[in-house]
């Protein structure tokens, strides 16, 4: 089933800087940025319980309940449980994301995509977030860059446990959607094998954007489209390397991204175009992509990401990009 009709638009706000990603951000910053997003016309919102051990959503929450429920379209993610015990974050083994969260809430993070573990990780955050219901569930994470090598055995357990659980949610009603939201193309290919049980969604971070896009254009986005399960693109500005930013993989960018950046630069000067322009419009022009949802910490950035969505970029751009062999010779790109 398509989420399009269920997403208010093709822009929305992922929340995981909200986490403290990367950095202390006071919460007042925080929720300016939030009211920002829903100020300028954001109706879809986008957490986790793993971003600051529920400090997203905690954050999130509390302005999303000063509007109407109705209003808004919101997903969250289960595979963690969040405990009342405290641990040091930045000692937390997050796989090749190490530290990404540590200056979050220290409570202990628990791995588990069991059925018990998902209907509790739901219930949380439904407090977390003050809110009745959810519209989209992720299953989080449950791929290589966690995992490493046990990364099968913890889809597994997803598979029998999680996915069918969701499943059955939304056949009751009680979600509208769900699907998973990883790093990596390799979990997706794989459900959308599976006779049983079936996705609506995925959300995919990092793996369509100016910088990363073959291996999920030519075998994923394809079979996505044949079964009519959407794709929504996390992560567009590639953790911020294509935004200003010196993260690429939620990591410091190495030396032959920052050459791929600064020649992709250089082309969006030489055609008056923004890159952040060019990454937004870039990942939206799939006609598998549902939605893109950048993240954000300064109220600031909202306005810049519905300005580069709407900024007109001429065809001899990409035509140009193509010719250097930036982007892949047959990705869609936007029409004027």
């Amino acid at each position: 089933m398509s989420i399009k009709p269920l997403l208010p638009g093709a822009l929305g706000f992922g929340t995981a800087p909200l986490g403290n990603m990367f950095r202390a951000i006071p919460d007042e910053e925080a929720a300016a940025t939030v009211e920002a997003a829903w100020d300028q016309g954001i109706r879809y919102f986008d957490t986790a319980p793993f971003y600051g051990a529920g400090l997203s959503e905690i954050r999130l929450g509390d302005v999303l309940a000063q509007h109407p429920r109705d209003e808004f379209v919101l997903s969250t993610k289960v595979g963690r449980v969040i405990l009342d015990e405290i641990e040091d974050p930045a000692a937390r083994d997050l796989g090749e994301k190490g530290g990404l969260f540590e200056h979050g809430r220290p409570n202990k993070m628990v791995n588990d995509y069991t059925a018990d573990a998902t209907l509790r990780s739901i219930e949380d955050s439904l407090k977390r977030l003050r809110t009745d219901r959810l519209d989209i569930v992720w299953v989080h994470d449950v791929a290589q860059d966690f995992y490493g090598d046990e990364w099968l055995a913890a889809y597994e357990t997803a598979r029998t446990g999680a996915f069918r659980v969701l499943q059955k949610l939304r056949e009751e009603g009680v979600i509208k959607a769900w699907g998973l939201g990883v790093n990596r193309v390799e979990p997706l290919e794989l459900t959308l094998d599976l006779d049983e049980p079936k996705p609506d969604a995925f959300l995919l971070a990092g793996r369509y954007t100016l910088l990363d896009h073959d291996r999920a254009l030519q075998r994923l986005l394809p079979a996505a489209a044949a079964q009519d399960v959407d794709i929504v693109v996390g992560g567009p500005y590639s953790s911020g390397i294509l935004a200003g930013g010196t993260h690429f993989e939620y990591q410091q960018a190495p030396a032959h991204i920052i050459d791929k950046v600064a020649r992709i630069k250089a082309l969006t000067q030489r055609h008056g175009v923004g890159i952040k322009s060019a990454a937004l419009q870039f990942s939206l022009a799939h006609p598998a992509t549902a939605a893109v949802i950048p993240g954000a910490t300064r109220p600031s950035r909202i306005a810049e990401d519905l300005a580069a969505l709407g900024e007109p970029i001429p065809a001899a751009f990409w035509t140009d990009l193509r010719a250097e062999r930036l982007i892949a010779q047959d990705a869609p790109v936007p029409t004027a």
